[in-house]
């Protein structure tokens, strides 16, 4: 009898954390192409969104279409019976901080927040860049429709927000458009600098920089495939953590990287037709985007983006030459294709809102011993922890334990010499934090 009670138990422990939540196939099927098609439309005809563009005017330049983007977050905000703070963050930036920087400007992000009921101090965000330019970084005169950099990007948080604002989370969701990019990343680097002095827990960023363009210039054609860059460990990490990792792994175990790694084992349960592909960057090869000044800052953050692009449509006047058509206009641009990767972000950022935290501490053991041993910090509202492992050559977290509600675990018969090892928590829904690579060793 005993024996048949612990079997049932089993079962029902593993039934509980290996299904999937419908209401995650609910948000995918509600994000709509068409009305991503529109929004990225309404900003392409703002003619140019170049951060030192006119501010005056309603039908042209950045002023109008940060504009626009607060009052469709109004909007949102107001079929959801006012669930969505949204106000204008700004920092002045004068003539001269850099070469593309010729005037003085005021950067301004658009800020829509979405207060968690239990913990709104911790924050999701996803990110959308509201600025354009054309082959000269200061001509911000000229038309500059930046219909896929970085429309596509903004059009789909606007999106996500729509879709997500339909749900109550015990976490906070940050809808955000940033400003500045192509100018020096100022958009995010104002924000953090806010972020850090209100105490914000940040669970992480999404920043999506080009989302609808399939057609590479190599010549590949894909509507599958998208990229998560990210980088391997923290800038802030200090030189005891730096000293640490020789000897105990963990090269490509920060924060960022386990974000990229949540991101990729989501989408490939919910949305199995896409081709995550993990980018072992920071960004594309001497390049850079607007997670960067969070991660800076030490905050776990990715890009998502296609993953072949069209480099004569990204950052160039609008003109033909040798018969090839230069120019970010809006027939290069897959509306569909934006649709996945916004329902992409949208999946995530809804599975780590419905999520515990993540342990802030995990201790491993088992050194010179036939078993890996693990203690690990407990969290509110965890049910249980899960313990993975994989071989120190994969890129993924490949075989994992549910253990309970413990704050520790001995895993008989793994060697510790052979794997990588995390923790993550589970809620009562199953939805699990990003696993948590060990920081700290006992013996």
């Amino acid at each position: 009898m005993k024996k048949n009670l612990l079997l049932s138990i089993l079962l029902v422990s593993t039934y509980s954390f290996s299904q999937t939540d419908q209401r995650i196939y609910d948000i995918i099927d509600a994000v709509s192409a068409e009305r991503i098609e529109k929004d990225i439309t309404t900003l392409a005809n703002f003619g140019t969104r170049h951060t030192l563009s006119d501010t005056v005017s309603n039908t042209r330049g950045i002023g109008a279409a940060r504009r626009w983007i607060k009052s469709e977050f109004d909007k949102i905000s107001t079929d959801c019976d006012n669930c969505l703070d949204v106000s204008f963050q700004r920092d002045l930036v004068e003539k001269g901080r850099n070469n593309r920087i010729v005037k003085d400007v005021y950067i301004v992000n658009v800020v829509a927040i979405q207060k968690g009921t239990k913990y709104p101090n911790r924050y999701i965000i996803m990110s959308g860049d509201i600025d354009s330019r054309v082959s000269d970084p200061t001509n911000f005169t000229d038309d500059s429709p930046g219909a896929n950099d970085n429309a596509s990007g903004m059009a789909g948080t606007i999106e996500a927000a729509r879709v997500l604002s339909k749900y109550k989370f015990e976490s906070s969701i940050i809808y955000l458009g940033l400003s500045g990019e192509e100018q020096g990343l100022f958009g995010g680097q104002g924000l953090v600098k806010q972020m850090k002095a209100n105490g914000w827990e940040i669970t992480g960023i999404f920043n999506n920089d080009m989302i609808g363009n399939i057609t590479g210039v190599d010549g590949v054609i894909s509507n599958r495939d998208f990229r998560i860059f990210s980088e391997p460990v923290p800038a802030t990490e200090t030189e005891k953590q730096r000293k640490a990792r020789r000897f105990y792994g963990g090269e490509v175990d920060g924060v960022s990287r386990q974000l990229a790694r949540y991101v990729d084992k989501t989408t490939k349960t919910y949305m199995p037709e896409m081709n995550p592909m993990m980018i072992y960057r920071l960004d594309r090869f001497g390049r850079g985007g607007h997670h960067r000044p969070f991660n800076d800052a030490g905050y776990a953050g990715i890009r998502i983006m296609e993953a072949h692009e069209n480099y004569t449509q990204q950052h160039q006047d609008i003109r033909t030459e040798n018969g090839i058509n230069y120019g970010d206009v809006l027939e290069h641009v897959n509306f569909d294709y934006a649709k996945k990767l916004t329902a992409v972000n949208a999946i995530n950022m809804a599975s780590l809102a419905w999520a515990p935290a993540a342990p802030e501490k995990v201790e491993i053991g088992g050194i010179v011993e036939p078993s890996a041993k693990f203690k690990w910090t407990k969290v509110d509202d965890a049910v249980g922890y899960k313990i993975y492992w994989r071989d120190t050559t994969s890129p993924t977290w490949d075989n994992s334990r549910f253990v309970g509600d413990v704050s520790e675990y001995t895993l008989d018969g793994i060697v510790i010499d052979n794997f990588f090892f995390g923790v993550s928590a589970v809620g009562k829904d199953g939805f699990e934090s990003p696993v948590v690579f060990p920081n700290a060793v006992f013996r």
